[in-house]
């Protein structure tokens, strides 16, 4: 099988932090909004369950065309995630509540976390890449 659990997984990671890097994005783009409310993205106690009980039976693989080789497995949930706005704080007089510095230290963390990822996905499937050009 090309794929297994982990590599589910952090392809899953790799979507959320994608997510993650928009919602961030946004708020950088809204700093200066009048009332705009920054939002975060939720998921990491999921991703710890999911680790702790090194369970991934929810991360399943979905086609998205029908051209696409199956996989035997259907639906996508992936690591569930959720956007939340956060509206008790004021962090100017316009009534916006957006940390620039924050906002860039958040972005740099994700960057730097999706950059990792992205080597472990990739290395996943140059192994198996080299397992198969080794097969010919």
């Amino acid at each position: 099988m090309i794929q297994s659990s982990s590599s589910r997984l952090n392809e899953s990671l790799l979507q959320v932090l994608n997510v993650r890097h928009n919602v961030t994005a946004e708020n950088i783009a809204n700093a200066d909004t009048p009332n705009y409310k920054k939002k975060t993205v939720e998921f990491q106690e999921e991703l710890r369950r999911i680790i702790e009980n090194g369970s991934s039976d929810n991360l399943e693989v979905k086609r998205t065309h029908p051209k696409h080789i199956p996989t035997g497995e259907t639906g996508l949930s992936g690591i569930p995630y959720r956007i939340v706005q956060n509206s008790d704080t004021t962090m100017n007089n316009n009534g916006n509540n957006v940390d620039m510095d924050i906002e860039m230290a958040n972005l740099a963390e994700n960057q730097l976390m999706y950059n990792y990822m992205v080597d472990k996905v990739s290395g996943h499937y140059s192994k198996i890449k080299n397992l198969l050009q080794d097969l010919k």
